[in-house]
């Protein structure tokens, strides 16, 4: 699932954690290499295989985005949404997480990220888990061949409601077309992936229209307008934000 339409060397997505003064940047080439070696890491190191289930329990964040082009690129069906729906809504796979200790029994593999913002590895982590910092850096940054799923299949499952590829391109489509979303868009996203409608504003709308999106994991209200004005957004999913020129997705 091609998503990633903006020029090479343009901002494809920006990332912040208010909490620790985190911004990160990511062109379209670097997002890209990430997407690479994530799929290099499912492919080689958990044999994942076309038509399998990658789970991601994880946070609004540029990895959680990266994991979900991957899998998509590798021919998974991506479950997401509330974490206390997750584990009813399958039964095998590949677990994908931020907190290990939480994974369930059934999953085939558990793929662990810390989410530290220098690569650490996670923390007092049983042996039995796949430490995404540390394995991933041993992964060619040369992308795969993509997997290109036929439009019925099952690509999302998201609040127990599953979408075939058909179905969540056109609610993309649908969505680009409704906001009048261009390629010179950025869109300012505090959404958490819970939601089909909240993935689509908060991340692949933006994208399939060539435009930006900008990341914001617990946003401090006070900075939102400057946030706004420096990072030139243009389009909002989440937070509120009076009186900016911004649209509304979500």
């Amino acid at each position: 699932m091609e998503l990633t339409r903006a020029a090479a060397q343009k901002p494809l997505v920006t990332f912040y954690d208010d909490a620790i003064g985190e911004r990160l940047e990511f062109s379209r080439r670097t997002f890209d290499n990430w997407v690479a070696k994530t799929s290099n890491l499912l492919l080689e190191g958990l044999d994942v295989r076309p038509g399998g289930t990658v789970v991601l329990d994880l946070p609004a964040h540029w990895q959680t985005a990266v994991l979900l082009f991957a899998a998509w690129h590798t021919g998974q069906r991506v479950v997401i949404g509330p974490r206390a729906e997750l584990a009813s809504a399958v039964d095998e796979g590949i677990w994908v997480t931020d907190t290990p200790e939480n994974a369930p029994g059934w999953a085939d593999e558990v793929l662990g990220l810390s989410l530290d913002a220098f690569g650490a590895p996670l923390a007092d982590a049983p042996a039995w888990i796949t430490d995404y910092a540390v394995e991933i850096r041993s992964y060619g940054d040369r992308s795969p061949s993509p997997v290109e799923a036929p439009p019925n299949t099952p690509v999302l499952n998201v609040m127990n409601v599953t979408f075939s590829r058909e179905r969540l391109d056109g609610e993309v489509r649908e969505s680009v077309a409704r906001h009048g979303l261009t390629a010179g868009d950025r869109t300012l996203s505090t959404v958490a992936y819970t939601t089909s409608e909240a993935l689509v504003a908060g991340l692949l709308a933006p994208l399939e229209a060539g435009g930006s999106v900008i990341l914001c994991r617990n946003l401090d209200d006070d900075l939102i307008l400057r946030r706004i004005e420096t990072e030139h957004v243009t389009a909002i999913a989440g937070p509120e934000a009076p009186y900016a020129p911004v649209r509304r997705l979500l």
